[in-house]
């Protein structure tokens, strides 16, 4: 990659977003303006990637930044980045059954995931495209990568909506609220209401029971809300945040306790499928699972939302055999 003219070093962390789109575009946004990565953005749309990363080249002087972002439609430019952003896949669309949006995911996830792993074989992968879970299996059958190096992003994400809901209805600062997400991307994820916080406190006892229900259920359905208030696409500013809070772990080696979809292989009572659980997120990608105990109920849904996972896994292997 070559340095700016200013003569400024090369030797920044290297970053590669996959899929040049809303998420991706925010990714690359965030992620410049924190001005420690240079950042590659690739997709297939001839121009669309250039033009994103001029337009971001061009922000710098006024935010005062100097990471250099470029655009590319292949890979070459890749190689050797130390973390890659997949965000590439298409969103379901009015009379999509899930199995199209699977069979079309699919092909596109396995596709980049090889690609990027032969260029850069010691990267970090963090999954974003949907159906989350699912297409974590993918990449990361497609890697060959170790577990510690495919990681999705989704609880980071579930985590600050509920966060979000909390503060509003407590009319307090989100600095100041803490939540815990379990569970896969979707409408059966487990929002933790007891080991959820407002400095410390656990919202259980700052609220009755109806309204701690009623957050955890729009958390659950955050992202069905905004796209049915955008009504063409969907939720980009959160996810693209989300994002940009795990590659900062990572890349800065920061040790955080973040919400992740990894391969769990015996913990919590699941093998062989990512859900979302809460992992030290550092240098060496997932640095440790944190087990914690679960009451009966929240073991039950716990496991209800990892069976929901692996309908989609099984159904990504039926639809593999057919092809």
């Amino acid at each position: 990659m070559t340095a700016r003219s200013t003569g400024q070093s090369t030797s920044r962390p290297k970053v590669t977003v996959v899929g040049a789109g809303m998420v991706g575009g925010t990714v690359a946004q965030l992620l410049a303006q924190r001005d420690y990565a240079d950042i590659v953005l690739v997709d297939i749309v001839e121009g669309l990637p250039q033009g994103k990363a001029l337009d971001l080249l061009e922000a710098g002087p006024v935010l005062g930044y100097d990471s250099m972002v470029s655009g590319a439609n292949s890979y070459e430019d890749t190689a050797g980045s130390d973390l890659v952003v997949i965000t590439s896949g298409i969103a379901r669309k009015p009379g999509m059954s899930r199995d199209d949006l699977l069979r079309t995911n699919m092909g596109i996830v396995r596709s980049v995931t090889e690609q990027v792993a032969t260029s850069s074989p010691d990267t970090t992968i963090v999954v974003v495209s949907n159906p989350l879970d699912a297409m974590c299996h993918v990449a990361f059958e497609a890697a060959g990568f170790p577990r510690e190096r495919v990681i999705g992003q989704a609880g980071v994400l579930d985590s600050a909506r509920f966060r979000t809901f909390i503060a509003q209805e407590l009319d307090v600062s989100v600095r100041d609220v803490s939540a815990f997400v379990l569970g896969g991307h979707g409408d059966t994820m487990v929002p933790l209401s007891r080991y959820s916080t407002v400095a410390g406190i656990p919202i259980t006892e700052l609220l009755p029971p109806e309204r701690v229900k009623a957050l955890e259920e729009r958390t659950a359905n955050g992202g069905a809300e905004i796209v049915s208030l955008l009504k063409t696409g969907s939720a980009y500013y959160a996810p693209g945040a989300s994002v940009v809070e795990m590659v900062d772990a990572i890349l800065l080696d920061q040790k955080r306790i973040l919400a992740s979809s990894v391969h769990l292989e015996g913990e919590y009572g699941i093998n062989g499928l990512f859900v979302g659980v809460p992992v030290k997120l550092g240098a060496n990608g997932v640095e440790q699972i944190i087990q914690i105990t679960l009451t009966d109920d929240e073991q039950r849904a716990l496991r209800q939302s990892a069976a929901a996972v692996q309908d989609l896994v099984d159904a990504m292997r039926r639809l593999a055999a057919e092809s």
